[in-house]
């Protein structure tokens, strides 16, 4: 049964990336990466600056700021 592990390999020593076999005997195939991946980062979302501080909460969050009866105006 052949399972995969990620590794990388320095200067003579493997570095194991994720758990480590636990075998006594293995036979590997060894596939090389010729560039090692660099992981990119995806900007967090940060609220503006200028924007800190200055909302508000016109109504309850859990129900709405107007009657029901006046949905319809606001439609338009």
């Amino acid at each position: 049964m052949l399972k995969s592990y990620e590794a990388t390999y320095e200067n003579g020593q493997i570095k194991w990336l994720s758990d480590k076999p636990q075998l006594k005997l293995a036979r590997l195939i060894i596939i090389v990466l010729e560039e090692i991946p660099t992981p990119t980062k995806i900007p967090k979302r940060t609220t503006p600056a200028h924007l800190i501080g200055k909302g508000k909460t016109l109504g309850d969050i859990v129900s709405p700021i107007v009657d029901e009866e006046d949905w319809e105006y606001l439609k338009w």
